[in-house]
């Protein structure tokens, strides 16, 4: 932070060294350069240096940037002109104190003398603006590239982790133990069983090459393990699902919701000997897609121990959605609750 502004305050500097620089080249040069014109410019750059330093300080107050681009249009501009017009009545009475003004302005009036200083300011002071916007806007772009890089490394990172996760030896071992259980008992169940595993895994393998996937088509994989899991299960596992259909085409990061399904059932349900419900529920919120996965069980301090689950959701969502995202996790009602929240319009 205290780098960031000596930054600012060093473009401050050089900026307005160079308006000095320019102005009295040019007064030297039209034999312009007297103690009239130093007293002036002296007034405009101190005015410059103070009011740009406040106006900056209110386009950070209100945001401006963070806007769509009309509003941050219009909010440049309306900033612009009540700052300029500031300046501008400042400069035209701190001339008139200091007998500074030319001889041409003592014949007009003190509006006319006002409004062509407000101009003269707005002009300038829109200048400064738009070297500050796009001095943010590069600073934006390059933030948003390096976040991007994070990701990727992230994805690279946890590839092999997410396959280990999701092609889990114990998970496979258990999910063949009861499709090998019924094979001779029910054929088509365990037909159906192997093209949920298949299932499983093909998406697995393909998790690291999407950004975002259909919510639909990552609620069909998690109906998939759930099922397989129900054969392990039986009557110790409830399922329910609690889904808005406009949710379905919503995109969401894939494997994300499945690593918490997962958790669901390794922390809660398998700790359980009467077993209990799991609960997946999909819903618009204000202005947010709401993700909820709920289970019987008591919230266990220790679950990082056991994966990169809870982190690396957290992480997906950081450097995917920055601050618009949520994720949050809490025993409810006697239940424990793995909340998502992505802004819809995140991808408009």
């Amino acid at each position: 932070m205290r780098k960031r502004f000596a930054k600012y305050w060093a473009y401050q500097v050089v900026g307005w060294g160079l308006f000095i620089f320019i102005n009295a080249f040019f007064a030297y040069t039209f034999d312009k350069f007297n103690g009239n014109f130093i007293g002036r410019l002296v007034i405009f750059v101190g005015l410059g240096i103070v009011f740009s330093h406040m106006m900056r300080y209110a386009i950070i107050r209100s945001n401006v940037l963070m806007k769509p681009l009309q509003q941050q249009l219009i909010g440049f501009v309306v900033i612009t002109s009540v700052f300029a017009l500031a300046v501008g009545s400042l400069q035209s009475f701190l001339t008139y104190i200091f007998d500074l003004r030319s001889r041409q302005e003592q014949t007009f009036s003190e509006t006319k003398i006002i409004i062509s200083n407000t101009f003269s300011c707005f002009v300038y002071l829109f200048m400064w603006n738009c070297i500050y916007y796009i001095y943010h806007y590069i600073q934006k772009s390059q933030k948003q590239q390096v976040d991007t890089l994070k990701l990727e490394a992230l994805v690279k990172e946890l590839e092999l982790k997410t396959i280990k996760a999701h092609i889990n030896p114990h998970f496979i071992f258990n999910a063949l133990n009861s499709i090998r259980a019924l094979i001779d008992e029910n054929p088509e169940r365990a037909r159906t069983a192997i093209t949920e595993l298949s299932n499983i895994l093909r998406s697995s393998m393909h998790a690291e090459k999407l950004e975002t996937v259909s919510f639909e088509k990552e609620l069909n994989i998690i109906k998939d393990y759930l099922a397989l899991e129900h054969i392990r299960f039986e009557d110790r596992l409830t399922v329910e699902y609690e889904i808005d259909e406009d949710t379905l085409d919503q995109p969401v990061p894939p494997m994300m919701l499945q690593t918490l399904v997962e958790n669901a059932i390794k922390h809660g349900i398998s700790k359980q000997m009467e077993g209990g419900t799991v609960k997946i529920s999909s819903d618009f919120k204000d202005k947010y897609h709401e993700l909820m996965v709920r289970n019987t069980g008591v919230l266990s301090h220790n679950l990082n121990g056991d994966g990169f689950g809870l982190a690396s959701t957290q992480n997906r969502l950081q450097l995917m959605f920055g601050e618009k995202a949520h994720f949050q996790i809490n025993e409810v009602e006697g239940m424990v609750e793995a909340r998502i929240q992505i802004p819809v319009n995140v991808y408009a």
